[in-house]
């Protein structure tokens, strides 16, 4: 809409920290930016970027008008949503912040089986760790996340929760993989493929780690849980994951096996929404769709 425009170019101001830059992806000059810019400043009352000698920032007034723009623009999205559902349209758009735990098969089977019956609705996916997650629920970048053991929890409304005990991938002729349940001090003896530090299953491992004194030397770290899969196919090594990130190999390569909750404590996704925010429909529904799933794989 017209009257936001000034808003886009301000959030791409910010973005870039320049308005060179932000001038060419909004396909203006300089020149012309600059002037809009200083015009809504002289409307609004206040400025809103610091001018540094290697670019702009936003001031705190700045801070606070931008963060309006996304909370004004959640509410646009949100009440065009409630129209287009009451014009029996069934159109929206859903934007979920998650972690790759979800990519590989549930985030797929879940979103096929919503648009199987809204297929006016689409959605974005962005991929990222439980920090990052938290902070597109944030910014208003996404309208729901599913995160494990999310780190802050500021702002942020539970929907559903659902365990998720961290297992070990090996290979299907390792000796350990005839166990049914391993002990941590079994993994540690072995050589390991880590997510990174920022990761829910990391901290969760280290935690059972400090219980016994000991420590992980990883021979890879990662922060792709694609490479730390395949990576067991190459040298007999044990990686981590939650169980809704795994699916067995049809040629039976690959074995999970749950490390023992005396050792590693369970952890919980969260599935959840930015506090006292209200949704729009299509993410609102989706969102019942996977608190139900939720609810029925916890028992």
């Amino acid at each position: 809409m017209k009257h936001l425009y000034d808003f886009q170019l301000i959030e791409s101001v910010a973005r870039t920290g320049s308005m060179r830059r932000a001038a060419e992806d909004m396909n203006l000059t300089g020149s012309a930016l600059n002037r809009r810019i200083r015009r809504f400043e002289e409307d609004f009352g206040f400025e809103i970027f610091e001018r540094l000698p290697g670019g702009v920032r936003l001031n705190p007034a700045g801070e606070m008008l931008l963060h309006h723009y996304r909370s004004t623009r959640s509410d646009l999205a949100r009440v065009r949503s409630q129209v287009a559902d009451l014009a029996g349209e069934r159109r929206g758009h859903v934007s979920i912040a998650c972690s790759q735990a979800l990519t590989p098969y549930f985030l797929p089977e879940q979103i096929a089986r919503y648009r199987a019956q809204h297929p006016g609705v689409t959605f974005a996916v962005k991929v990222g760790d439980r920090a990052q997650a938290e902070a597109q629920l944030e910014n208003f970048a996404a309208d729901l996340v599913l995160v494990y053991e999310p780190v802050y929890l500021v702002d942020f409304a539970v929907i559903e929760t659902l365990p998720q005990r961290v297992h070990a991938i090996l290979s299907a002729s390792d000796p350990l993989a005839v166990k049914p349940e391993l002990r941590l001090r079994e993994v540690l003896a072995r050589p390991c493929v880590l997510p990174s530090t920022q990761y829910g299953v990391r901290h969760l491992l280290e935690l059972g780690t400090r219980k016994l004194k000991r420590q992980f030397d990883p021979v890879v770290e990662s922060d792709s849980f694609d490479l730390i899969r395949h990576y067991i196919q190459h040298e007999q090594a044990i990686g981590f994951q939650i169980p809704i990130g795994l699916r067995e190999p049809a040629d039976g390569s690959l074995v999970f096996r749950p490390i023992a909750e005396r050792d590693v404590p369970v952890g919980n996704l969260f599935l959840g929404q930015r506090q006292g925010r209200t949704l729009p429909v299509a993410s609102a529904r989706f969102a019942m769709q996977l608190a139900s799933v939720f609810a029925n794989a916890a028992g």
